[in-house]
């Protein structure tokens, strides 16, 4: 609770009742990015901290299943009364959340169940442009792409096959990435590092697969050739398993969105 929402008075001693703490706020792609990491490397989830998910909750209007807003993907509603993607949830107005991949989208759009359930949830007309499934693959690319370079530029990844490896071996590495065409090879050296630097040699632990090549990830980082990536701060890696995890799941490649 804020200090502009507590409630003001005495107490029955006709005191000031005492300062409240001021409540911890955890950002949810915080919490559900530093779980993934958690189930990743095979360890139990923390306990949740005490803070409501109310509000950061949003029902998937296909499926009705309730996810957290930043586990879902946003569709607003433009002037003209066409839907559009809003991935990163800034656009102004009412919205409506999804929770599928994108053949479950795909099949939706074409029975019609996507723009009854989007007229329902707008209460208007709407219409459904016929690329919408490939324009939200495109924003979720460039969102996880703009986070990368983003952490590239803050200095919060490593890049170069031998300094990942050195850092995996010491433990560093709190997500470790592949280029969709990264040789199998390398890609097994690296894993193998990270395994070591965790204590988890023998386990099926890798990194991940991002649906990009070489090319379109040294373009988004800036960098020559960049087939390997590793991010070296928990903070770091939990906003990039927040978008990565989402454009993951909705082209298939994970079990959810």
């Amino acid at each position: 609770m804020s200090s502009n929402d507590r409630p003001q008075g005495l107490t029955d001693a006709g005191t000031p009742p005492p300062p409240e703490a001021p409540a911890t706020i955890v950002s949810p792609e915080a919490e559900a990015g530093a779980e993934t990491l958690r189930a990743e490397r095979g360890g139990d989830a923390a306990p949740a901290r005490a803070s409501s998910r109310a509000d950061t909750e949003r029902t998937c209007i296909l499926s009705g299943r309730k996810a957290p807003r930043d586990a879902l993907i946003r569709l607003a509603l433009g002037p003209d009364n066409m839907v559009a993607p809003d991935v990163r949830a800034r656009a102004p107005g009412r919205g409506a959340w999804i929770g599928v991949d994108r053949a479950t989208l795909e099949e939706a759009i074409r029975k019609g169940r996507l723009t009854k359930a989007l007229a329902r949830a707008f209460k208007s007309a709407v219409s459904v442009p016929a690329d919408l499934a490939d324009q939200i693959e495109r924003a979720l690319e460039r969102a996880t792409l703009d986070r990368l370079g983003l952490e590239a530029r803050a200095g919060q990844l490593v890049t170069g096959s031998e300094r990942i490896v050195d850092a995996a071996r010491k433990g560093s590495v709190e997500l470790l990435l592949h280029a969709r065409d990264a040789a199998a090879d390398g890609t097994r050296k690296l894993d193998q590092a990270l395994r070591v630097g965790l204590g988890v040699e023998g386990s099926d632990l890798q990194g991940l697969a991002i649906p990009a090549t070489r090319a379109i990830l040294s373009m988004a980082l800036g960098r020559e050739n960049v087939v390997h990536l590793a991010l070296v701060a928990p903070a770091a890696a939990a906003r990039v398993s927040e978008v990565l995890g989402r454009w993951r799941g909705y082209i298939g490649l994970d079990d959810k969105p």
